[in-house]
């Protein structure tokens, strides 16, 4: 007996089945394109510096992690106004521990 491996009449993809073929790639290559802008902000966002208080680039000398005027994370000011801006602490004691940080013998003299 023998097998036809070929498409004849009859045998294979529609015209219905062709458009789901074409429908179903299209949307698979839509997913790819669209995890890969994902994985390219994720990246690109958690290589980029973050700025270390009012100091300009190029006014300080390099750091012990990176080009001059950049950190790692972020600065102590940062921090006290996130905490602030969550309601964890209230307007004046935000503004005692922002001036002590600011002092110039700073938080831990006294």
């Amino acid at each position: 007996m023998r097998h036809w491996h070929g498409y004849g009449p009859g045998h294979g993809p529609g015209g219905w089945g062709i458009a789901v073929m074409a429908i179903g790639a299209l949307l698979i290559l839509a997913l790819l394109v669209l995890l890969a802008i994902a994985l390219f902000r994720y990246i690109s966002r958690s290589r980029q510096p973050v700025p270390r208080g009012p100091v300009a680039a190029g006014a300080a000398g390099p750091g012990p992690g990176g080009p001059p005027g950049w950190a790692h994370g972020p600065t102590p000011e940062q921090l006290l106004a996130e905490r602030f801006a969550r309601g964890e602490i209230d307007a004046e004691e935000y503004r005692h521990r922002l001036e002590t940080l600011r002092s110039a013998d700073g938080p831990g003299s006294g």
